[in-house]
């Protein structure tokens, strides 16, 4: 990760040979650490430490703090034998009397410091928006670890339900109904998986491609598909739909035809990019753009993003989405409807890109929403989830349509 590599992509990478038991305690570690990084750091003093040190002190100091389960001999003793390896015997005596001191000093407290586990900036703009406790309640979402949500595929709801149970596995309801809810298991592992009986998607995503609402019979192109879930689940909430899913990102199209096919859905899958006309003009009955965004309504799922983001982030990714929403307003026919969506809190990304694009294009207007709980709703009309407030991931939609 620390040499730009995604949390996710380097967690599958490094642990897939792992056994699940030490798969889950190397995620446990990577992911608490970079959850609790800022405050480990001002406890730790790293300031006086070697930089090759940095992450095994955090990693020690975090098992310290965090897990009881393990005992404080072996997480000292693990790391001195780390920084002995990396950076010689100076630097394990260094690692030695660093984390007893840690330990030392910590006895009866926990990691601790929640308002300290995010950049001070993105808190304060949490603050303003949602108020001291929302953005401490936003704040301590992410510091969890989300269950995970599936949604059906090629099985039922009931049917997912029923072999989960009779595996053993514990099946909770998620929030509003979309979807079923479990703990502690890697999904690839899951009864079902192999076959295509189910796809891994929060309750936000199922929500936002509820309220869309594509009316059935409708050609319709996903244009920013990858990885694939919502695609899959626009095919399964509306009849005879035609879906043609497609990505620029060309590193993350086998994935999007991976997920096609063990859904078995009748998706058509295309490498292009919608700022270059993928089609003609007026083809289309509907397009959906899930445009790249920072992804702050997903943070709890995504450790490394607190770090990565900068406000420079956000003010980039609202140009490429608004360039992004004109570009696939021309492949709508008239009557026909465009749905934009992200996994951003930001409303520079959401409902600030949506407005301007009214304002430039006035033969689009708001269209009814389609059926989610009036709670989901914002007073314009657009789709809002707010993990703080309801318990899944966050995310936006807007439902726009084409007078004809």
């Amino acid at each position: 990760m620390r040499a730009g590599a995604l949390f996710d992509q380097a967690r599958d990478r490094h642990v897939a040979g792992l056994g699940e038991r030490d798969r889950r305690l190397a995620h446990a570690l990577a992911a608490g650490v970079l959850r609790r990084q800022q405050t480990l750091d001002q406890a730790l003093d790293l300031a006086r430490a070697d930089p090759r040190l940095h992450d095994i002190l955090r990693l020690g100091a975090y098992q310290l703090r965090a897990l009881e389960r393990v005992p404080t001999y072996a997480a000292v003793s693990t790391s001195v034998d780390l920084a002995r390896e990396l950076a010689g015997e100076p630097a394990a005596k260094f690692v030695n009397q660093a984390l007893r001191r840690f330990a030392n000093a910590g006895k009866g407290k926990g990691v601790g410091g929640r308002v300290t586990t995010h950049p001070a900036w993105l808190l304060a703009r949490w603050t303003a928006r949602f108020g001291g406790a929302g953005a401490a309640r936003l704040a301590a979402w992410n510091d969890t670890k989300p269950p995970v949500t599936l949604q059906p595929a090629r099985w039922s709801l009931e049917t997912l339900r029923a072999r989960l149970l009779a595996a053993g596995i514990g099946v909770t309801e998620a929030p509003f109904g979309a979807g079923l809810q479990i703990t502690g298991r890697r999904p690839t592992g899951l009864p079902g998986f192999t076959e295509g009986g189910f796809l891994v998607q929060d309750a936000a995503q199922a929500l936002v491609c509820r309220f869309a609402a594509i009316p059935a019979g409708s050609l319709v192109y996903d244009a920013c598909a990858a990885p694939g879930g919502k695609a899959v689940t626009l095919e399964a909430t509306s009849e005879r739909l035609r879906v043609i899913a497609g990505d620029a990102r060309r590193s993350r199209l086998p994935h999007l035809v991976g997920t096609v096919w063990r859904c078995g859905v009748a998706i058509r899958v295309v490498a292009a990019d919608l700022l270059s006309a993928p089609f003609a003009p007026g083809l289309l009955d509907a397009v959906f753009v899930d445009a790249p965004c920072t992804a702050t309504g997903t943070m709890a799922r995504h450790p490394d993003a607190r770090w990565r983001l900068t406000e420079r982030a956000i003010a980039r990714a609202a140009l490429r989405q608004r360039e992004l929403l004109a570009a696939a307003a021309s492949l709508v026919r008239p009557g026909g409807l465009l749905v934009y969506a992200t996994c951003s809190l930001e409303p520079e990304e959401t409902v600030a890109v949506v407005e301007e694009f009214l304002s430039r294009h006035p033969e689009f207007t708001r269209a009814p929403a389609g059926a989610v709980p009036d709670a989901l709703i914002t007073p314009a009309g657009d789709f809002e989830s707010l993990p703080q407030r309801d318990g899944i991931d966050g995310a936006y939609a807007a439902r726009l349509t084409r007078r004809r």
